[in-house]
């Protein structure tokens, strides 16, 4: 695998910012599209750029627990195991769910690894504020997946103090189900250590497509490999608000699609989608990558509705509804159009024999 400085040429331009008439500032990026089979779909730059997938990598996370049962040991409901794939926006209602699922567990949120950031959700951080408030742990957008770590080892009667050491049985566990439905050995997945301090982990997009794409069309993979996937899938899709919050492109686009394609976030401009199988077709996955991090929020999204929008996968009215993320008007501070934010990509379909 290529690690280091990320090479220029991977990625190409892919949404353009316009002032008046002229494209005044641009994101670069790169996708990859590949289906359950592993077969190249699509690509756009270099669908073999490695980057490290963030948030997006949570639902494989979360697989291994749900593989040997936690969810039925710990009466998961559908989501709750949204809520341990989520980077949620630290509403009352996330930290409440979350109090109750850690309660029924046995762990507490001092347990938890993941410090404390402000909510997601600004109008969260300001109530907190007017209640002169401290934001703690539950708030954190990585608090789920922590207390689904911290229950897997429960699970095994571990020690939870160590649940995020990489040598500990509960991230070997999670890296070895990466590696498989990802495609790529254990010892060529680039590791780092997330904003929550957990384990992280960087591929080719297309091994995170390839994952994506067997999480969401698992028939190829054993029973119960297939169904914690579907777990996760139906988790995901079933309660968008979990996995996101008020406003958020994640939470809008799962609630819009009415649980039948799957999306991701991921720090510094990762996205992913996950599309099961349907008219004979195997599942797709699509992994997306913004070179300059994203820190906006205005790229990723609409790159995605844009590849979603050239496979065939959403309609003008779903791009309508989800206006917010896609190509639209820019204005000044005094209401003024000003521009536009556009794609400016088309993707390289590949011929697939079927």
């Amino acid at each position: 695998m290529m690690t280091g400085t990320p090479k220029s040429e991977w990625y190409q331009p892919v949404v353009e910012l316009t002032r008046g008439r002229i494209v005044e500032s641009i994101h670069y990026g790169a996708a990859a599209v590949v289906n359950s089979e592993g077969k190249l779909i699509a690509s756009y730059g270099d669908p073999y750029a490695v980057s490290f997938l963030r948030s997006a990598a949570k639902p494989f996370q979360a697989l291994p627990f749900i593989e040997m049962g936690g969810d039925e040991k710990f009466n998961f409901s559908p989501a709750e195991i949204g809520l341990i794939c989520a980077s949620h926006s630290g509403t009352d209602e996330h930290k409440s769910a979350l109090e109750t699922l850690q309660a029924r567990i046995g762990i507490s949120e001092s347990d938890l690894q993941c410090g404390t950031h402000p909510p997601l959700s600004k109008d969260t951080a300001d109530t907190l504020i007017r209640r002169g408030e401290t934001p703690t742990q539950n708030r954190h957008n990585c608090s789920g997946k922590h207390t689904g770590m911290l229950a897997h080892a429960r699970l095994r009667g571990l020690d939870i103090s160590t649940y995020l050491d990489m040598k500990s049985p509960v991230q070997q566990s999670i890296l070895q189900a990466f590696s498989e439905m990802c495609g790529i050995p254990e010892d060529q997945v680039e590791l780092g250590i997330d904003g929550c301090s957990a384990p992280n982990f960087a591929v080719p997009l297309f091994n995170a497509a390839l994952g994506l794409a067997r999480l969401s069309d698992p028939r190829s993979l054993k029973p119960d490999r297939a169904k914690a996937c579907n777990k996760i899938f139906a988790g995901m899709t079933g309660a968008p608000f979990m996995v996101a919050g008020p406003g958020r492109f994640d939470t809008l686009f799962m609630t819009e699609k009415h649980g039948t394609i799957l999306t991701k976030a991921g720090a510094e401009g990762y996205q992913v989608f996950g599309v099961p199988a349907q008219d004979g077709k195997p599942g797709l996955g699509i992994a997306i990558k913004i070179s300059d991090g994203d820190a906006d929020n205005r790229a990723r999204d609409l790159v995605g509705l844009e590849i979603l929008r050239q496979l065939g996968l959403v309609s003008n009215d779903d791009l309508s509804r989800l206006s917010d993320f896609y190509t639209r008007k820019l204005y000044n501070w005094r209401k003024l159009e000003i521009g536009e934010i556009r794609p400016g990509f088309t993707l390289l379909k590949k011929q697939v024999s079927t």
